[in-house]
């Protein structure tokens, strides 16, 4: 318990969505198994799979932009409501529906509504927040996501051959409980009207692209958290087609559980980690996120088949997760325009869709052609150009955000 002091002294905004995070992320089951739906139930390819995940993607592009501009002009909260709303009525419908490539297509419609509340859900952390607990805030609510993810991946797979309807309607209704706590109990001019920085100061009525051209460092971070989201994603692609080819239906159930334990390191290792590299710039903490990354997915191919070897990967994926995560939206809200904030965030996450979409069409054409081995060279490569790109990043961070570092360097 003495972990959770981590979060103590935060404003009572950030709890209720950290609460809200909890609801919602227990009813998240279906994604977990969203890549075994497809090729054990709707019996797709692989390459056919990797398709209908870049056609998602792409999607998602826009739905990210809209969410991005919406995020800097609305309400916040109200923008998170609705959407939420629309997603809720998508997966209720589902639950009642046969499952079909008609049914998916409602569900993808959810989720990707569900995508337009982001960019407004990360502001509004940063909104809430006084920049000196921004990254213990971005990690509270990252912990809350998680907690709830605990038991549902395992429960996911327990109900994936006979009960996969009830996912769905489990996803629907804690999404309606977590809407309900948002509209109900958050307020919106909780937000703090202060900044970290002169980086976090300039003109409202200034375009996205003049502000890119003084800040040009988040181009370089852009490229880096869009190869970043490519390789992290196979988390989600590459490794359930491997285990399902080698260990046919129990390869859900072993996933499922692979998943629980991802989580259950999240709450275990969050706080911890949080506080003992709160010392260490955001950009270091990308940087070994990534090595742990990369590290986990050569153990799982190099021991693939080899059960035991799946669970000591997840921990190293786990680490490195929980790195990436509490230092990529700190980094960027510490160093861009508070009014800005909505549409340079959607403009990250539009980045790293596309990205993963084009690494799914190449990974999951040489899976179906060369097979698992060669599509996992891809990907570890990938990774390693994204570690050298870190490297880089570490060093002009300094030189492009020298106010940033002036408490680092004079201690």
């Amino acid at each position: 318990m003495k972990l959770l002091n981590e979060y103590r002294g935060l404003r009572k905004e950030n709890y209720i969505l950290f609460v809200g995070r909890i609801m919602t992320s227990f009813g998240s089951m279906i994604y977990p198994m969203l890549t075994m739906i497809l090729s054990q139930k709707l019996h797709m390819t692989a390459g056919t799979i990797a398709a209908v995940m870049v056609i998602y993607s792409m999607t998602g592009i826009p739905m990210n932009l809209i969410g991005g501009k919406l995020a800097d002009r609305c309400s916040k909260k109200n923008v998170i409501v609705l959407c939420s709303c629309i997603t809720v009525l998508c997966y209720l419908i589902c639950a009642f529906l046969p499952l079909s490539i008609y049914s998916m297509a409602i569900f993808a419609l959810g989720s990707l509504i569900s995508q337009m509340e982001n960019p407004s859900y990360s502001a509004l952390i940063a909104d809430i927040t006084p920049a000196k607990d921004r990254s213990r805030a971005y990690s509270l609510s990252y912990l809350g996501m998680n907690l709830g993810m605990v038991l549902a991946p395992t429960i996911g797979g327990l109900l994936f051959q006979d009960y996969l309807w009830l996912m769905f309607l489990i996803g629907g209704l804690t999404m309606i409980a977590s809407t309900c706590l948002i509209y109900f109990a958050f307020d919106p001019s909780a937000a703090v009207h202060e900044t970290a920085s002169v980086y976090e100061s300039a003109d409202e009525h200034a375009s996205v692209h003049s502000v890119l051209g003084q800040h040009r460092i988040i181009l370089l971070f852009f490229a880096i958290m869009a190869l970043d989201q490519a390789v992290y994603n196979q988390y989600g692609y590459l490794m359930p087609l491997g285990l399902g080819a080698v260990h046919g239906s129990e390869g859900a159930v072993i996933y499922g559980t692979l998943s629980s334990l991802n989580c259950v390191i999240v709450v275990i290792f969050t706080p911890l980690i949080t506080r003992l590299f709160s010392r260490f710039n955001e950009t270091q903490k990308l940087l070994i996120g990534d090595l742990l990354m990369v590290g986990s997915y050569f153990i799982f191919q190099l021991f693939l088949g080899v059960i035991p070897s799946y669970y000591a990967a997840i921990t190293m994926f786990t680490w490195g997760e929980i790195f990436r995560t509490i230092s990529s939206d700190p980094y960027l809200t510490k160093r861009i325009p508070q009014s800005h904030r909505g549409r340079l965030l959607s403009i990250n996450s539009v980045a790293g869709a596309f990205a993963y979409g084009l690494a799914s069409i190449a990974v999951g054409q040489i899976y179906d052609l060369y097979g698992s081995h060669s599509a996992w060279i891809l990907v570890i490569a990938l990774g390693c150009l994204t570690i050298a790109l870190e490297l880089w990043l570490c060093r002009a961070d300094r030189r492009a955000y020298p106010d940033l570092y002036k408490k680092v360097d004079e201690s």
